[in-house]
């Protein structure tokens, strides 16, 4: 890969405010093809707020998105800015599959259902070759036993791999994931945590809010902390966990009981 290429996304300068809440005050972050991009720091300090407005969940007030080198286009400014192209919303959207902390699956279908709903209605893609897809990533996620059962009869590590396998079967882009193992106990978490990591080595290009600063650490090739809305500090995680500069950063890994 060469760095003519340009990034996956690409976010210059965002701004994002709820009326006089700025909660993002001017930030930039670049995903090239196969980074793993984490972001980390303490609740409130804007990381799924970022990632809800990379895939246009959320609005901007200010700054540019790009996705593979073309940028979004918008209408009217500041609290009134809104995307202008629906159909490059739902472009971007299909090509940033987000894995979210609650695992969103719908109650009244299986898991395959589940896993094969958006490439069938969203994409139009064609029911059988969605349904050979969805059951190789169920099987590459580990639960392809669970294909005809329903999300409430399976583990919360069990339902949030079904959840990745459902954002892998969109043929993604990018991978993003919002806290992704924090609503799960620790021995279920590793379950995730290692589909993660496996994702990971494939190559597979990632931005990843998480709480768990060890695998930030493993699976990283940058990361970023985020303290009220800025960019405190940012470097590969050797470098930030090993030897942070700031005094906030130094502070926050103190506090987090998994830091390196």
């Amino acid at each position: 890969m060469t760095h003519s290429e340009p990034p996956v996304i690409e976010i210059r300068d965002l701004h994002k405010a709820y009326g006089e809440l700025e909660v993002l005050k001017g930030v930039d972050i670049t995903a090239r093809k196969g980074d793993v991009v984490s972001l980390i720091g303490s609740s409130g300090s804007g990381k799924s707020t970022l990632l809800r407005c990379s895939n246009l969940l959320e609005d901007s007030q200010q700054g540019d998105i790009l996705f593979e080198g073309e940028a979004i286009q918008w209408r009217g400014s500041g609290l009134h800015r809104h995307p202008a192209d629906k159909k490059q919303v739902i472009r971007v959207r299909t090509n940033l599959s987000m894995v979210f902390q609650q695992f969103n699956l719908w109650a009244h279908m299986t898991i395959l259902q589940n896993v094969m709903e958006a490439p069938v209605t969203v994409l139009g893609r064609d029911k059988g070759e969605v349904e050979a897809s969805a059951r190789k990533y169920l099987e590459k996620v580990g639960i392809g036993d669970k294909c005809d059962v329903y999300p409430a009869q399976l583990s919360g590590g069990q339902q949030q791999r079904a959840a990745i396998a459902r954002a892998l079967c969109m043929e993604p882009r990018a991978l993003l994931f919002d806290e992704p193992t924090s609503a799960l106990d620790p021995e279920l978490e590793q379950e995730v945590v290692k589909v993660i990591k496996d994702l990971a080595r494939e190559g597979r290009t990632m931005i990843i809010v998480t709480h768990d600063m060890r695998l930030a650490a493993d699976v990283s090739d940058h990361v970023v902390f985020l303290h009220k809305g800025k960019i405190e500090e940012e470097g590969p995680p050797a470098e930030l966990f090993g030897n942070p500069k700031t005094e906030r950063l130094q502070q926050f890994l103190s506090a987090t009981t998994s830091a390196l």
